[in-house]
């Protein structure tokens, strides 16, 4: 009795098998079906699979299903590409506000982080071995303070 039973359970298994790998061969056909929009002498726009019967076919010409993003835009060579620069300051020290002013008059993209509002930013610059502000982090390089001499000879080089 149980072999008949998994016998008829192997068979239906392998008739869902065969029906499912037939609809998945037949999905492409019906997906690439056409869709025709047709309006009646109502005014009243249909879609469908199939045009009407009294419908005069029009062909349309053009690009259809395509994406032009245009040129990819210039990279910059390797050795143009700046080091990061990452500023540890605090609140009232006039030093960082020069070197922040800077940075910003000079299009110089930099991370900021206050040191006595963030504490993970604190153990970072105690890990650097920070004893003042700022603390400039240019690429590899550490400044102690700031002059724009020192800065653009660090960033630039």
């Amino acid at each position: 009795m149980v072999s008949a039973i998994q016998s008829l359970m192997s068979r239906q298994l392998s008739i869902t098998v065969l029906l499912i790998g037939v609809a998945l061969c037949a999905l492409p056909i019906v997906a690439s079906a056409g869709v025709f929009k047709w309006v009646d002498e109502n005014g009243k726009v249909h879609f469908g699979d199939q045009p009407p019967a009294d419908a005069v076919q029009q062909e349309i010409k053009g690009t259809f299903s395509t994406y032009n993003a245009g040129p990819a835009p210039d990279l910059p060579a390797a050795d143009t590409v700046k080091p990061a620069v990452i500023m540890y300051s605090t609140s009232w020290c006039p030093y960082c506000v020069k070197a922040r002013n800077y940075f910003r008059a000079n299009n110089v993209r930099f991370r900021e982080y206050d040191i006595e509002k963030n504490s993970r930013a604190n153990r970072e610059y105690q890990k650097l071995g920070g004893n003042g502000v700022p603390l400039i982090r240019v690429g590899k390089q550490l400044l102690s303070g700031f002059s724009s001499d020192r800065f653009d000879r660090a960033y630039n080089n």
